[in-house]
């Protein structure tokens, strides 16, 4: 199971999808990953920032969507002044 975090001003928004199924074709779950990939190209166009995120390993910084994924967390871009 893979799991889309978004973070925002008003909490997170959790989005998941099962890479298992996906591998079978189902045609739910490969429309959630579709959904999911959106989602993501959406946020990182705004100029939001995606990290892997595992147990134990340093967070590493994500360009493109990655469905092998187990947890993704993005960052929406903070603006200082």
């Amino acid at each position: 199971m893979g799991i889309l975090r978004v973070m925002s001003t008003s909490g997170d928004h959790t989005v998941t999808w099962d890479r298992k199924q996906a591998e079978t074709g189902d045609p739910e779950a490969l429309e959630a990953i579709r959904e999911v990939e959106r989602i993501f190209e959406e946020q990182r166009s705004q100029g939001a920032t995606a990290f892997q995120v595992k147990p134990g390993m340093p967070a590493k910084k994500l360009e493109r969507f990655d469905p092998e994924a187990e947890q993704i967390v993005v960052v929406p871009r903070v603006a200082g002044g």
